[in-house]
């Protein structure tokens, strides 16, 4: 006796339908990775070089550190797929160098700010540390400018012992001792030189008030974020 198997028309269709699906689905997913890979080729290549600083570089696509020399892309077991060779000429490999090197400076400028902002706070936490720092830093000068002054008495003091000795020479100042005329020459000199120091100290206050005017404009900035924060 002979079974006979019959399948529903709706079944059938159903099944149709779902190994159609299955075959649309499969076609798709082999356009999206014929899309990431040449014919043949496994997917996740490992691109690899050393850069002109002598630094080994791995990335999963090109490396743009690397644009002016050879690259390799190696298969997930480590083996060489393709060497690309540069793709810049030699201007552009000088520009594209040109940029990094600025890039680099540009980057160092901005850590040396930043250590700076950081030493600038943690040494003048608030307004009134920043003014004792001021003061502190005139300080020498003052006392450079109070011990120019006080020399400065002194020799007038001198200069004033010499002239009256001057006056008995008064008719005729050629007849006057060689080393009187000597002193007060030296003694001129003498003024002269603690006249400079003290101008030379008002220079330095003002260099130095300066400096605090602007360390105080950048630490307000500072002080603003850090409250803020």
């Amino acid at each position: 006796m002979t079974a006979t198997l019959t399948v529903h028309p709706v079944a059938c269709r159903a099944a149709t339908l779902a190994l159609a699906a299955f075959g649309l689905l499969a076609l798709c997913c082999g356009s999206a990775q014929a899309q990431y890979r040449q014919p043949g080729e496994p997917i996740g290549g490992i691109y690899t070089c050393t850069d002109a600083h002598g630094r080994r570089l791995n990335s999963d696509r090109p490396i743009t550190e690397c644009m002016d020399r050879e690259q390799r892309e190696l298969n997930r077991s480590g083996s060489t797929r393709r060497v690309l060779p540069p793709s810049l000429s030699p201007a552009e490999r000088e520009k594209l160098a040109q940029q990094q090197r600025e890039q680099r400076r540009e980057a160092e400028r901005r850590r040396s700010l930043e250590r700076r902002d950081a030493a600038l706070i943690a040494r003048y936490p608030d307004r009134q540390a920043h003014e004792a720092g001021r003061e502190e830093a005139l300080l020498q000068t003052t006392v450079i400018v109070n011990a120019a002054e006080a020399r400065i008495s002194t020799l007038q003091a001198e200069r004033k012992k010499l002239d009256e000795e001057m006056e008995f020479y008064s008719a005729d100042p050629s007849k006057a001792p060689p080393q009187l005329r000597r002193a007060i020459e030296a003694n001129e000199q003498a003024i002269a030189q603690q006249q400079q120091a003290i101008e030379g100290q008002n220079s330095e206050r003002q260099r130095i008030n300066a400096a605090f005017d602007e360390e105080l404009a950048r630490l307000e900035q500072l002080w603003r974020e850090r409250d803020a924060q």
